[in-house]
């Protein structure tokens, strides 16, 4: 009983949420919009990361007679590399989960959630524990996600001209959480969630305190 009693409490902990919307009563919760261009601007970054990696040199222009020589460009500097990162980002977040132990931001991350990780550990020891979805869907993106996925789209398909303005203008100079988020997305807007970091990352950087040395010391003694 005492299991039964437990496996409850960690159910109805992790769905409470104080709203009066009839889905997030139910524990739905979309994300707002801060959290969507947080979300793009982490995952279209990430991507860049990965395709600027190679020094591959590009060939590009026409002729029908092809004697005229193509122009050559770098790959990391092209529009392909930006058109070919942009395709599909969205699609990254369906590898995230709600992890509703979180109220911040920081709830949609990828990885398993706690509380997750703990029903799958009872049911690994043979707790029979009811959700009201079957076990093998436990682990599919939730509504949250696929909701986060379509706002993503939607964000990117509004904004595109402001993140190719930074690929090609203030990108390695510029944040693109910054650019696209702060100052453009949501100027004027609520944009806390922006400087919300999961314990144990790295916000921004302190700067290193000053070493003083024997010689000031004895000076503003």
């Amino acid at each position: 009983m005492q299991v039964k009693k437990y496996i409850f409490l960690l159910i109805v902990a992790s769905i409470k949420v104080n709203c009066s919307d009839p889905e997030e009563e139910q524990g739905v919760k979309y994300a707002n919009k801060c959290e969507v261009c947080k979300i793009l601007a982490i995952e279209l970054e990430s991507r860049l990361e990965e395709t600027g990696k190679t020094s591959e040199v590009i060939e590009t222009g026409y002729s029908v007679d092809d004697v005229k020589p193509k122009k050559k460009k770098e790959y990391k500097k092209s529009e392909l590399r930006l058109v070919e990162s942009l395709e599909g980002v969205c699609d990254r977040i369906l590898e995230y989960n709600i992890h509703k132990e979180r109220e911040d931001s920081t709830r949609f991350a990828k990885g398993m959630s706690q509380t997750f990780q703990t029903l799958h550990g009872l049911v690994d020891k043979g707790v029979k524990v009811e959700l009201g979805i079957p076990y093998e869907l436990w682990d599919k993106p939730s509504a949250e996600i696929t909701k986060l996925k379509t706002q993503c789209e939607t964000l990117l398909e509004e904004n595109e001209s402001d993140i190719e303005d930074w690929y090609f203008n203030y990108q390695g100079k510029e944040s693109l959480k910054k650019f696209l988020c702060a100052d453009r997305a949501l100027k004027n807007q609520d944009s806390k969630c922006l400087t919300e970091n999961l314990k144990g990352e790295p916000s921004e950087k302190k700067k290193p305190k000053k070493k003083v040395t024997i010689e000031e010391n004895k000076e503003e003694l």
